[in-house]
C-alpha cells in the first residue's frame, strides 16, 4: 500500500441490497451488504453465476442504485445525489475495466487513452503525455498511432486499460478482466493493477482466474446473493 498512513475509504456499503422485478416476481440479487474498501488494495469477488457478483460491481461502480442500504463514495451518501451528480462523480473518480475493452476501433490506441484527460479538461497536450505513458506501461508504445480496429483483441484490452488507469483514479471496477487472454497478456493486465492498487488506488475485480486471484490482497466469497467469506489473502498479494 502506498505511504505509512492509513489507507483511505473509498467505499462502504451498509446494509445494502438490490431486488429486480421479473414478471410477477422480485428477485434479491444482493441483499444485506455490509463491506468496506479501501485505497491501496485489489479485492477479488468469488462466486458462481447469480451469486450478485456483478450487481454488487454495479452498485460499487455506481452504475445502479441500491433498493435498500446505502452505497456511500468518498464519505458521499450517494442516495442523495442525482443522475447528474452521480455521472460527475463517476467521470473523476471512477474507472471501468470491460471485458470487450470498450474501446473506439475507428481511433488510434493513442486518441483512445487520452479521451478522460480531454473529458477531465486536461490540455490536449497534457493528455496525450499521459496516455502515451498509460500505453508504455501495458507495452503498446510502438502502436500508439494504429487504429485501435487492426490491433488483436489481446490489444484492444491493453489499450482499454491504459485508457482506464490513465489519470489513476480512486475506484477501478473489474468485471472478468482475464477472460479470453492468454496467459502472457492477463499477467500483464493483473500486473497493471496491482501496480494501480500500490499507487493508491481500490481495484475491486471480479473473477474466476487463478492468475488474478492469486495476486489479490483480499477475497470476497457470495453466495445467493449475501457475503458467506471475507479474507485477507495469506502474502497480502504478490506485487
Amino acid at each position: 500500500m502506498a505511504g505509512d498512513r492509513a489507507p483511505a475509504e473509498i467505499l462502504k456499503a451498509e446494509k445494502a441490497g438490490r431486488t429486480y422485478r421479473s414478471g410477477k416476481e422480485e428477485v434479491a440479487a444482493l441483499t444485506g451488504t455490509e463491506l468496506s474498501f479501501h485505497g491501496g488494495e485489489l479485492t477479488v469477488l468469488r462466486g458462481r453465476s447469480g451469486s450478485g457478483k456483478t450487481t454488487l460491481l454495479n452498485l460499487a461502480g455506481l452504475l445502479d442504485r441500491p433498493t435498500e442500504g446505502r452505497i456511500i463514495f468518498l464519505g458521499k451518501d450517494t442516495r442523495r445525489l442525482s443522475d447528474r451528480k452521480l455521472a460527475l462523480m463517476r467521470r473523476g473518480n471512477l474507472g471501468y475495466v470491460l471485458q470487450d475493452s470498450g474501446v473506439v476501433e475507428r481511433m488510434t490506441a493513442l486518441a483512445n487513452a487520452a479521451l478522460p484527460g480531454f473529458y477531465a479538461g486536461l490540455s490536449p497536450g497534457r493528455s496525450r503525455k499521459l496516455a502515451r505513458a498509460a500505453l508504455e506501461a501495458v507495452e503498446l508504445g510502438a502502436k500508439l498511432h494504429r487504429p485501435v480496429g487492426q490491433l488483436s483483441g489481446g490489444e484492444r484490452m491493453r489499450v482499454g486499460l491504459a485508457r482506464t488507469l490513465v489519470l489513476s483514479p480512486r475506484l477501478v471496477i473489474c468485471d472478468e478482466p482475464t477472460a479470453s487472454l492468454d496467459a502472457e497478456t492477463a499477467n500483464l493486465v493483473i500486473t497493471r493493477l496491482r501496480e494501480a492498487a500500490v499507487g493508491g488506488s481500490c481495484i475491486l475485480c471480479a473473477s474466476h482466474d487463478p492468475i488474478v486471484i492469486e495476486r489479490a490482497d483480499r477475497l470476497i466469497t457470495l453466495t445467493g446473493g449475501k457475503i458467506t467469506g471475507d479474507e485477507r489473502a495469506r502474502d497480502g498479494g504478490a506485487p
